[in-house]
């Protein structure tokens, strides 16, 4: 059954195949979405930027090492989560990818529960990363959709200042800046002036 590219995804590389053998059982058990390559390059053929999950990654490859691998998705802005395979002299290495931005790293031989706790970690992670970037290209649209004034307004309403300052100090009548303060209220879909402020923030 083909999966929709937005199903977060187990991805695994690895280029033993008794590991992705049982890599491939391991996450049939518990029924993960995964896809399983024998290599960092085929990964990055067939993987576009943007698909939710993480990725499960062996420190040590032939060709395409996993540090490498992990560089060349930070070059290109990827954030999925990277959990790194290290063998015991491995764990040098593996502290330097976690100063890159790698989750976890987990030490050969593993339990099996401990590398699906890592994993499910990690799928959180890439959700709560991906829900906090869809709320500020949100709040960024609805920014963009402010007239030149209203963001004026916006921008020294957040700041507690009441209408009758905002007024002398654009210019502007108070009534002239009721208006355009319930404009930004309505444009940015707030609740409330502690609604307005979150967003403030986040823009």
């Amino acid at each position: 059954m083909t999966k929709p590219a937005d199903t977060p995804t187990v991805f695994i590389v690895d280029d033993d195949p008794a590991i992705r053998f049982a890599m491939q059982a391991l996450m049939d058990s518990v029924n993960l979405p995964h896809e399983i390559f024998g290599s960092g390059d085929e990964f990055l053929e067939r993987i576009s930027d943007d698909r939710p999950g993480c990725l499960v990654l062996d420190i040590r490859m032939p060709g395409l090492g996993g540090l490498e691998l992990q560089e060349e998705l930070l070059n290109r802005g990827n954030t999925l989560p990277v959990i790194f395979i290290t063998g015991h002299g491995d764990v040098p290495m593996a502290v330097e990818a976690m100063q890159k931005g790698a989750v976890d790293f987990i030490q050969k031989p593993f339990r099996d529960q401990d590398l699906l706790d890592r994993i499910g970690e990690a799928l959180k992670t890439d959700r709560e990363r991906r829900e906090e970037q869809h709320a500020h290209a949100e709040v960024a649209d609805r920014v963009a959709k402010l007239t030149n004034r209203e963001r004026e307004v916006f921008d020294l309403v957040v700041t507690g200042k009441p209408n009758k300052v905002i007024a002398y100090e654009l210019g502007v009548s108070q009534r002239t800046v009721e208006i355009h303060r319930a404009r930004v209220m309505e444009k940015m879909q707030a609740r409330s002036l502690a609604d307005l402020v979150k967003m403030h923030m986040t823009a």
